[in-house]
């Protein structure tokens, strides 16, 4: 259990460097099971879900060590993962029943955890693996698929990140031309397609919503580096527009964040592109309406944050969570510091304006626990915020650390 205490801060001013994304790593890290070759992932986080991620690639037989900020894989010999605990905690487990599937024809995995924000099926990741001519049973828990893949076209009924990641990574070997429509178009899709190809993959048509997939005999090692996480960037700038700050966000890329900063510009902050990364100044001044959507839409996991940002400017903000049904955990943290937020279904109303006052907060998952953390920032007095479950750990390599760096008074306590 991590535990944060959190002083009002005036001004957050300097620069800081964006770590690479938790979200584009962790399928990558995945997709070095396809390979028996050795991967070297350079500036990887020291997250607690890419720890899970090792040692599940771990439990299937692979190698994988730490390198300082690199990860060096070898999946020379690899089969279903021999203890199945850490699959339960987190959601990304999921994705090696591709690369299980496409290498030895067969994977056994327990269904799949991570934050309790809503109903996240993989029923897409199996009726495609299905189309691709695997068989898939239920065993108490635990999924079995088997047998030998070969390319088709496969239609996703939501345009799912999950099962388009699977089903890319099942396709590579897989016998003949997989089609996929209707495919996720977030930058953490194009960067796995990008490695994949590094490896010796035959992909095209990665950022768009369809995508074929050319499958090869094997895939050879590379040596890659992640994209920068697009959600920490946008976390660290909606801490700046709490306290007028003044934000250099070193590698941040704005074509990966469009919509988060058109909603920023829209509250009132300068953003300005530089040859280092985003800058960010000002403070929000105005209500904005969010509505949360698939890339290139305005991203759920930045909700939250973008909330805290709205509850400290005059008028009515507007927001609507269409991804998951139970995304607004943290409302009745925030309403406790003071703001005034209405939620009615999966709309929340945010009379704004209000200032917030110090207080003892839970985080219920990882994303609220960083907009509780940004919410002792703009606060009166001093914030404890209590992560039971170290949510915050999963996503933000030393957030505190970070917001510290940039002139904020964070202190992990415990």
């Amino acid at each position: 259990m991590a535990q944060y205490t959190i002083h009002h801060t005036q001004k957050l001013s300097g620069e800081v460097k964006i770590a690479a994304s938790k979200n584009a790593v962790l399928p990558i890290l995945a997709a070095a099971l396809l390979t028996d070759e050795e991967v070297l992932i350079l500036n990887a986080p020291r997250l607690s879900d890419v720890e899970n991620m090792c040692r599940i690639l771990l439990h299937c037989g692979a190698q994988v060590h730490w390198e300082e900020n690199a990860l060096r894989i070898c999946a020379r010999h690899i089969h279903s993962p021999e203890r199945q605990e850490t699959l339960r905690t987190m959601r990304a487990s999921v994705l090696i029943l591709g690369p299980l599937m496409a290498r030895t024809g067969e994977a056994v995995l327990s269904m799949p955890g991570g934050c309790a924000i809503g109903q996240r099926p993989i029923d897409l990741h199996l009726k495609g693996l299905q189309k691709m001519g695997a068989r898939i049973q239920y065993e108490g828990g635990a999924v079995r698929a088997e047998g030998h893949l070969a390319g088709g076209s496969i239609y996703l009924d939501f345009p799912s990140v999950g099962a388009t990641e699977n089903l890319l990574m099942a396709a590579v070997l897989a016998r003949g031309v997989t089609r996929l429509e209707n495919a996720a178009k977030e930058p953490e899709i194009v960067d796995l397609c990008q490695f994949l190809n590094a490896c010796g993959a035959r992909i095209v048509g990665a950022g768009t919503a369809n995508i074929t997939v050319e499958g090869v005999s094997r895939l050879h090692g590379t040596v890659y580096t992640p994209i920068p996480d697009r959600i920490e960037a946008g976390t660290l700038a909606c801490a700046c527009a709490l306290t007028d700050g003044s934000v250099l966000l070193q590698s941040a890329r704005s074509d990966h964040m469009r919509a988060v900063l058109f909603k920023l510009q829209e509250m009132g902050l300068i953003i300005q592109e530089d040859e280092k990364g985003l800058r960010i100044r000002g403070r929000a001044r105005h209500p904005i309406e969010v509505r949360t959507l698939s890339y290139p839409g305005f991203p759920t996991d930045m909700q939250a944050p973008m909330m805290v940002a709205a509850s400290q400017v005059n008028g009515l903000s507007v927001f609507l969570e269409t991804i998951f049904e139970n995304r607004y955990m943290h409302v009745v943290e925030l309403n406790r510091m003071g703001a005034q937020i209405r939620v009615e279904g999966q709309l929340a109303l945010i009379q704004g304006g209000v200032p917030l006052q110090g207080a003892h907060v839970s985080a219920t998952d990882l994303r609220a626990a960083a907009a509780l953390m940004l919410a002792g920032l703009c606060a009166q007095g001093e914030t404890v915020l209590t992560d039971e479950n170290d949510h915050l750990l999963r996503g933000y390599e030393a957030l505190e650390a970070k917001l510290c760096q940039l002139g904020g008074t964070v202190v992990r306590t415990s």
